[in-house]
């Protein structure tokens, strides 16, 4: 194993040769700045550049007084989804109830597909006609539309258009675990600012702004794994304080949208150079339905479609009629407002049972889960629970700066028997009289 170099460019690719091919393993630990700096004859500045470059591209990761070690592979973390083939009973999933998806070959019968070639716009007029409509009075005046892949997509291409490796992103701590997810692949810092009943706190996300990071992606409504939503008070202070880091990159994800029984409350200050508003289409016509409408100031949409362009790679235009023809059909509108009514007695049937059980979720709640704090590791409770035939998702997946206390219990199909059993299984594990 030779580290070489005379400048940090070039010590750089030396280090991360040697990790490609295996001759430096995870957990390596690198020589101190003073010896490799000798050996090679160099300046320290120089390998001290070399290191932090390493660390910027997630190659190495800095120990304190240990020093400098290659970095473990990422895995790809906790996903969102059903167990296949579990025999349990399908608490965790954090999906929608089938039921209330739309039939698409109905909508689409409605909206026959026109095949579209090489060139044609990325953006079908009627669905940009109706996106519009749906963003009005949301976000800023003068914004402009794109497509995506879903809203993890619109997140990370966001990410990607004004970010590098080792830049710090605010998030919700409590987080949900896609948003996790990206920023560990993109080699981007989460910083965790806390949340309580009425959303993101504004202390805590002025401290993260200090701290330097680039960008904030806040949930205004159905938080996951919380269900908390901003209240006017709260989106008061947090527009307060993001008015003064005008140039901070502002993501709004609000990913229940239709489906939401609170009231979107636009969290985007007007001082905001760098903004966009995702609403993905998942929750209301099924996950399958890989789109999300992106509501941005100019130069941010110019970023995003450099990547999104015609004859490369653009959201389908099949994907689009879809997503079209649901949106303008009275009837696919009438059953998304059953869902909402249905989405939130499940919550309450759940929620009481609970209650009646001394168990208090967190509340008031929005969207497809609940959530149940707990003094402690979630661990036990999950293990004993899928004993008793019951899946749920334990919380230490959605803590940024620490493991996450709590149980997050999705109910979207959720009724009044299997309530009172989960509640009393769930007493019984927790010790409860």
């Amino acid at each position: 194993m030779k580290m070489t170099g005379k400048t940090a460019a070039q010590l750089f690719d030396s280090i991360r040769a040697l990790t490609q091919a295996g001759e430096l393993p995870p957990g390596q630990a690198l020589p101190t700045v003073r010896e490799l700096a000798a050996t090679l004859g160099v300046n320290r500045n120089t390998v001290s550049l070399a290191y932090k470059r390493l660390v910027t591209a997630g190659i190495a990761v800095t120990q304190g007084r240990l020093g400098t070690a290659i970095r473990a592979q990422r895995d790809p973390g906790e996903q969102e989804g059903l167990l296949p083939g579990s025999p349990l009973a399908d608490l965790g999933g954090g999906n929608p109830n089938l039921a209330w998806l739309p039939d698409i070959g109905a909508a689409l019968a409605r909206k026959p597909y026109r095949p579209r070639l090489y060139g044609e716009a990325t953006l079908d007029p009627a669905l940009e006609a109706l996106a519009r409509r749906w963003l009005a009075g949301d976000c800023p005046e003068g914004h402009d539309i794109t497509l995506t892949n879903g809203a993890v997509d619109a997140v990370e291409r966001l990410l990607g258009a004004y970010l590098v490796a080792g830049d710090k992103v605010a998030v919700e701590d409590p987080c949900f675990v896609s948003s996790i997810n990206t920023l560990r692949i993109a080699g981007l810092h989460a910083v965790g600012v806390a949340v309580d009943a009425e959303g993101m706190q504004a202390g805590a996300l002025e401290r993260a702004l200090a701290q330097g990071a680039q960008a904030v992606i806040v949930t205004p409504r159905a938080h996951n794994p919380t269900g908390c939503s901003l209240s006017a008070a709260r989106v008061a202070q947090l527009r307060a304080v993001l008015a003064a880091y005008p140039n901070v990159l502002v993501i709004v994800d609000d990913h229940f949208s239709l489906l939401s029984v609170a009231g979107y409350r636009d969290v985007i200050p007007p001082a905001a150079r760098r903004w966009a508003l995702v609403r993905s289409v998942s929750k209301i016509f099924g996950p399958d339905l890989r789109l999300a409408v992106v509501a941005s100031d100019g130069q941010t949409a110019r970023r995003l479609r450099l990547r999104l362009a015609p004859g490369t790679n653009w959201v389908s235009h099949l994907l689009q009629d879809a997503v079209s023809a649901c949106l303008s059909s009275p009837h696919v509108l009438a059953q998304v407002a059953l869902a909402r009514a249905d989405y939130a007695r499940r919550r309450g049937i759940l929620a009481d049972a609970l209650a009646a059980q001394g168990l208090v979720c967190a509340s008031p709640a929005d969207g497809l889960n609940l959530w149940l704090p707990l003094p402690g590791s979630s661990q036990a409770a999950v293990l004993a629970l899928a004993r008793h035939g019951w899946l749920v998702r334990g919380g230490e997946a959605f803590g940024v700066q620490a493991p996450a206390q709590g149980l997050r219990i999705t109910v979207s199909s959720m009724d009044e028997a299997g309530a009172q059993a989960f509640a009393g299984v769930l007493a019984q594990v927790l010790g409860r009289p």
